[in-house]
């Protein structure tokens, strides 16, 4: 959508060749007592910077903004605005924002590191943090782990690290907080993270401890996990102590091999997999795919939806 819209609590403003000066009239709208009623705002795609970015942040802090959604996606951003960020959202005023995307910006591992900082803090109430494509390494895993499992980072419940290049021992990071008694996320996004199937060790052995069992999302699209890959996941698939309900392996280099270990696991009375999309793996044949689209049709199986090409 293109140009900007107020409709109920949600502004919607994506494209609208904003700049820093426009934060300006926002925060001190977001400040004053009649804003109270506005909920989600979108900027995505606007030239902010960081002094927008910093503008912003001071109406978050206000005891008259109730923003509960902000979208900043494409807004030229840097680490820098993640430190105005995470100030704010340690204020206890900052209390109302759940879902802040800040995906598509460069906030490299210094970023990540000062929205730790407000992670673990008793006034975040963050729920859901996107950061797809913002120019993390596997030190930015090692920052949110530390967070997720300190025990007031237990509001996070959506983590989006897709394309970025955490490799296995970014996963591995991620993992050691999977299995920690206060961690509570639900959701995690891995899509393109140069991830190989040693990653699917470390996912399916945090799957398989009893505290890992709030995860119920897993994204684990375009890695190179291969069928061995696959064969350690369903280890955990088959596992009492794994709640995971979606799965996502889309162009994950999988053959007929991979399919066989899937089936075999999802038969298991034990598994509580409900969505698998396997999408774009080219190499398996429709016939390694029918004992999948069986258990879908099997009142005893658990699973629901099957994608495929």
């Amino acid at each position: 959508m293109s140009g900007g819209s107020i409709l109920g609590g949600l502004s919607w403003l994506r494209y609208c060749n904003l700049t820093d000066k426009s934060c300006s009239y926002l925060a001190s709208a977001l400040k004053t007592s009649c804003s109270s009623n506005l909920r989600v705002l979108h900027l995505s795609s606007n030239n902010l910077l960081e002094p927008g970015v910093e503008l912003l942040c001071s109406a978050l802090c206000h005891q008259n903004c109730k923003l509960e959604e902000l979208q900043l996606q494409y807004c030229d951003l840097t680490n820098k605005s993640c430190s105005y960020l995470a100030s704010a959202l340690k204020t206890s005023c900052s209390s109302n924002l759940r879902v802040l995307h800040l995906s598509h910006n460069k906030l490299l591992d210094s970023g990540v590191k000062f929205l730790c900082s407000a992670l673990c803090h008793q006034n975040c109430t963050l729920v859901e943090l996107q950061l797809y494509e913002c120019d993390l390494t596997d030190k930015s895993c090692s920052y949110l782990a530390s967070a997720l499992k300190k025990s007031h980072s237990s509001n996070l419940r959506v983590l989006n690290l897709s394309q970025n290049m955490l490799l296995d021992s970014g996963v591995e990071r991620v993992c050691s907080a999977l299995c920690h008694q206060n961690c509570k996320l639900e959701e995690l996004q891995l899509y393109k993270c140069d991830l190989t199937d040693r990653s699917c060790s470390y996912l399916a052995s945090a799957l398989k401890t009893s505290r890992s069992s709030n995860l119920r999302v897993l994204n684990l699209s375009l890695n190179n996990l291969l069928d061995s890959g696959v064969k350690r996941l369903c280890s955990a698939l088959c596992h009492p102590n794994c709640k995971l309900k979606e799965l996502q392996l889309r162009w994950c280099d999988l053959t007929d091999k991979g399919c066989s270990y899937l089936a075999s696991a999802l038969k298991s009375p034990s598994s509580n997999l409900r969505q698998l999309d396997l999408r774009a793996n080219h190499q398996m044949s429709a016939s390694a795919v029918e004992p999948l689209c069986a258990l879908v049709k099997d009142s005893h199986c658990n699973l629901e939806k099957l994608v495929t090409d």
